[in-house]
């Protein structure tokens, strides 16, 4: 099986973040499982020279981004030479996986792909729901809509963004039925537990996610006073790259709280950099309130780290059913939200608490999230929707063979 995964952006410092995440690890799972898989997306702000031809062990064809719409930022980007040669791109693959968002590189090869009968899953990430912004609107109406109709197979990671994804389609009584919806969950390899925290040491709270508005960092700084009143030589790490410039503003909110002494900003990291001060630290705090299923708390969970999450996050049910870590509520402007943050924060330093929930979060993502059983979900689907090769350079897609009454055992519609 030859599966050739689109997605928006790569940068040396990972930018763009979980979608680029999530299609690295599956073309990973499904090439440690004996199948073709490679990416295909924009690298931007790599030093002149040839672009790699390999992320993280995967294949990869990138091409030079072109900043032709700046103010739309990730949006606003293309490739004339990606979007001149994607016919034969997607004519090389048994299955076309785009993680489709409201831009200029992955809905135009969504709609190629489905225009050439290529079979066509669409991975939506919690980035498609319905919007009044106007642009978008139009983006739905010229395109995006018609995409989610002639799909194979749209992916959801929670009911929510199911029924999110299906409003921007149209309601059922006035527009064709978005097409079979199926629930895959984001997956991470299987980590060892982190090691005890040596005696003596300082408690450690890390962020470890982009510095933009939609990840609330400032929630995170706003919780130091709480924390510190109790631990004050307790360190804060700030990790991730600085996608909405805001790193310089949380320093000085910091320093003007006047904990700046305890805060450290330390940048981007790669992935075994995240997986090190993962394993170094003593809880995990991401107070976005729209992450449809972070990776990045995945990643806490498989190394035993605990977490303090919003209600919000497409994770928090198992969180509090397992004890893995504790939810708060948060919202936009709310100023009880750092202090929220930094009590959770507290329950979670206090060492039988601590054990508990390293225990717990270990198991968690070794029951529920690992790759291996994502990608074997993944595989399943993929066999339903390419049907069976056929004579010649191209083949038929099946008609809608993905309909909830004929499900792939490993895949659930919905």
């Amino acid at each position: 099986m030859r599966a050739l995964h689109v997605v928006t952006l790569h940068t040396p410092t990972h930018d763009f973040g979980g979608p680029t995440r999530v299609a690295l690890n599956l073309c990973g799972g499904l090439r440690a499982a004996g199948e073709q898989a490679a990416l295909v997306a924009l690298g931007d702000g790599f030093p002149a020279g040839p672009l790699p031809r390999e992320v993280d062990g995967v294949p990869a064809r990138l091409f030079p981004a072109r900043h032709v719409l700046p103010r739309f930022e990730v949006s606003g980007i293309t490739s004339p030479s990606m979007l001149a040669g994607a016919p034969a791109l997607l004519r090389s693959a048994d299955v076309v996986h785009v993680h489709l968002m409201r831009d200029l590189v992955t809905l135009p090869m969504a709609l190629l792909a489905a225009r050439m009968g290529r079979p066509l899953v669409l991975q939506t990430h919690g980035m498609i729901d319905p919007t009044h912004n106007r642009v978008a609107r139009a983006v739905d109406v010229l395109g995006l809509r018609w995409v989610l109709k002639h799909a194979d197979a749209v992916l959801h990671l929670t009911d929510t963004e199911r029924e999110l994804t299906r409003a921007v389609v149209g309601p059922p009584a006035t527009a064709p039925a978005m097409a079979p919806a199926y629930r895959l969950v984001n997956g991470v390899a299987p980590q060892a537990m982190r090691p005890p925290a040596p005696a003596g040491r300082p408690p450690t709270v890390l962020y470890c996610a982009r510095i933009q508005e939609g990840k609330r960092p400032q929630d995170f700084v706003a919780a130091m006073p709480t924390v510190l009143a109790k631990y004050p030589h307790a360190r804060f790490v700030m990790a991730g790259p600085d996608t909405g410039a805001l790193a310089g503003d949380m320093l000085a909110l910091a320093r003007s709280l006047g904990v700046g002494h305890a805060l450290e900003y330390i940048g981007a990291l790669d992935h075994a950099g995240v997986l090190a001060r993962l394993r170094s630290s003593d809880v995990y705090v991401l107070p976005s309130v729209k992450d449809a299923f972070s990776v990045s708390v995945l990643e806490a969970l498989s190394v035993g780290l605990p977490v303090v999450v919003t209600r919000t996050n497409g994770l928090a049910p198992e969180i509090a059913a397992s004890g893995a870590g504790r939810l708060v509520d948060s919202a936009p402007g709310d100023p009880e939200n750092g202090t929220r943050v930094g009590r959770a924060v507290l329950e979670l330093l206090d060492p039988a608490a601590s054990a508990a929930a390293s225990e717990a979060a270990w198991r968690l993502a070794r029951a529920s999230f690992t790759l291996d059983a994502v990608v074997d979900t993944l595989r399943g689907l993929y066999e339903r929707v390419s049907g069976p090769h056929l004579p010649g350079p191209r083949r038929t897609r099946p008609a809608r063979g993905l309909r909830p009454g004929r499900r792939p055992s490993a895949a659930r519609a919905s």
